[in-house]
């Protein structure tokens, strides 16, 4: 089986992963409209109808907007923590009873095995997802202020890492936004900079090539080119190369990244 990923949307004004076994397919998050989430598929030859299920990481609403929307239209199960699910029933509306699917460990879809893990948010019970497919391990790890040793951990070794680079630190605190708001994207309940990850990534690398998207930009606070910049410097201190050690791309809000194909090798084109 192929197994496929892409980032269909990222940042705050909406987010939406697609993974795919071949067989069995997901979305985690679904943060635009059904619409808009339906033409982002379609661009890429996704069919919605096809669709497992339907994770969530915590019900913000770019992160959860048309999520009720897809489960009504195509009978989509939708799975989410207590917590999360106590605090963004509102928000997704109405699902049928069996498409509502409430985890505390790790579960199955499919041949697909998640993994969540604890991610430092101002949500209720915020999540990031771990998941495995075919041998290959893919790990979403946005929308944290901080990364904990026990996160880093889970997320080493990925072959496919999609990983926040939400502001430059520089252009966040210079910027129009009011003092509070900085603070809460600064804190430890907000968003990783691109300094942050530049600083963790490094770590998380193998020798098996992943391919990391740096992801949730902030179309006010950052741009691809410096986030690209930041996070790449770092590599090449610690001794890693772009090209040769691993694929590295930037995730943006207005369109899908490309369909990535696990199985195979990308070399990315540097900014």
């Amino acid at each position: 089986m192929k197994t496929e990923v892409a980032v269909l949307a990222s940042g705050s004004s909406g987010n939406a992963v697609y993974i795919s076994s071949g067989k069995y397919s997901v979305l985690i998050d679904v943060g635009l409209s059904g619409r808009e989430i339906e033409k982002r598929m379609k661009k890429l030859n996704l069919n919605p109808e096809n669709l497992s299920a339907v994770l969530i990481t915590h019900e913000h609403n770019d992160h959860i907007k048309g999520a009720g929307i897809l489960s009504r239209r195509y009978n989509i199960p939708i799975y989410a923590n207590q917590g999360t699910w106590a605090e963004g029933k509102q928000k997704l509306g109405k699902i049928k009873n069996e498409n509502c699917n409430i985890f505390s460990e790790d579960f199955m879809i499919g041949d697909l095995a998640f993994t969540p893990y604890s991610i430092s948010h101002d949500a209720a019970d915020p999540v990031g997802y771990i998941c495995q497919a075919d041998g290959k391990k893919i790990a979403v790890a946005t929308d944290t202020g901080v990364l904990t040793d026990e996160a880093a951990k889970k997320l080493s070794g990925s072959d496919f890492l999609i990983l926040e680079s939400n502001h430059d630190l520089e252009m966040l605190m210079t910027g129009k936004y009011p003092h509070y708001l900085k603070n809460r994207i600064k804190s430890e309940f907000g968003h990783l900079s691109n300094d942050a990850a530049a600083d963790i990534l490094p770590d998380l690398i193998g020798s098996n090539f992943p391919t990391v998207v740096l992801a949730h930009l902030s179309q006010k606070n950052n741009n691809p080119k410096i986030a690209y910049i930041t996070v790449n410097n770092n590599l090449q201190k610690s001794g890693l190369k772009v090209g040769r050690d691993l694929n590295l791309e930037c995730a943006v809000q207005n369109k899908p990244t490309e369909l990535f194909d696990l199985d195979k090798r990308y070399t990315a084109d540097e900014y």
